[in-house]
């Protein structure tokens, strides 16, 4: 009588890749929550440290755009106008950073069993979550602080969080694989997120952007989810062009895509190079 036996192997087939994922969602939250407590293990204020750069980085760009360049903010108060764009401008620019080197970080792991390599940035991505959450916290006291109450349109900015998370993963994925192969990307992404700090709306509006550049602008995809965050918590004349939030779209389904075709390419040969 022959014995039953279990054998393990990768998903050869995307259909199979897929299960792979959902079959190992528990080491998708484990993975997450051992992040969550290296990142703040043995600090001196713990997960303060998830606000306190939003905030400092507001004081800054409220003196020198508002009081020094005197920007225009709109109708709402010109720290909740820069804190509105920070909030899914710090949640990307750490997602890149954290999601981009997950891999080599942890290519001990990668090394020596087989699960869905996916599962590591987006496990990196799901614990900026919890500082975009913190963040939106201190949104809220702001705003009460100013007493100017979030419009109408604030049940959309679910919809704009998830698609700061399409922009952050499609974008993380694609250099996570990169750096697998090619190490120096890894000095590249405080590059893309620094040049990308003054090319996104964060310390202005979109509305200081002269009409024949604006569409050219929007190509950043980040430029529709900032612009959709302010227009979801601060209302007022912060509006959004519908042609601008069309090209986010469509840019950020080109990065998902190509940076999930990328990394599935390439993902093979992670334990070997890395």
């Amino acid at each position: 009588m022959t014995k039953p036996y279990l054998v393990i192997e990768a998903g050869k087939t995307e259909q199979r890749y897929w299960q792979d994922i959902w079959n190992y969602r528990e080491l998708l939250y484990f993975l997450a929550w051992r992040d969550i407590l290296v990142r703040y293990k043995q600090t001196v204020i713990g997960i303060a440290w998830a606000v306190i750069r939003p905030v400092l980085t507001m004081i800054v760009f409220s003196i020198i755009f508002g009081k020094i360049a005197n920007l225009p903010s709109g109708e709402a108060p010109y720290p909740i106008m820069v804190f509105a764009a920070l909030l899914p401008w710090t949640f990307f620019a750490t997602a890149l950073n954290d999601a981009g080197n997950s891999l080599i970080t942890n290519s001990n792991l990668i090394s020596k069993v087989y699960f869905p390599r996916l599962l590591i940035p987006v496990s990196a991505i799901g614990v900026c979550l919890v500082d975009l959450l913190l963040s939106l916290i201190i949104l809220c006291l702001l705003m009460f602080a100013y007493q100017h109450s979030p419009p109408w349109q604030v049940i959309f900015l679910p919809f704009f969080i998830f698609l700061a998370i399409s922009v952050s993963l499609g974008l993380s994925i694609f250099l996570a694989a990169l750096n697998v192969t090619y190490r120096d990307f890894r000095h590249i992404i405080p590059f893309i997120i620094q040049l990308g700090l003054f090319l996104s709306p964060v310390g202005f509006t979109s509305s200081i952007i002269p009409e024949q550049w604006k569409y050219l602008y929007a190509l950043n995809p980040m430029v529709g989810v900032i612009d959709g965050f302010r227009w979801a918590i601060l209302g007022g004349d912060h509006k959004i062009d519908p042609i601008n939030i069309s090209i986010s779209i469509g840019i950020t389904a080109i990065l998902l895509i190509f940076g999930i075709k990328y990394f599935r390419m390439t993902e093979k040969k992670f334990a070997d190079v890395i």
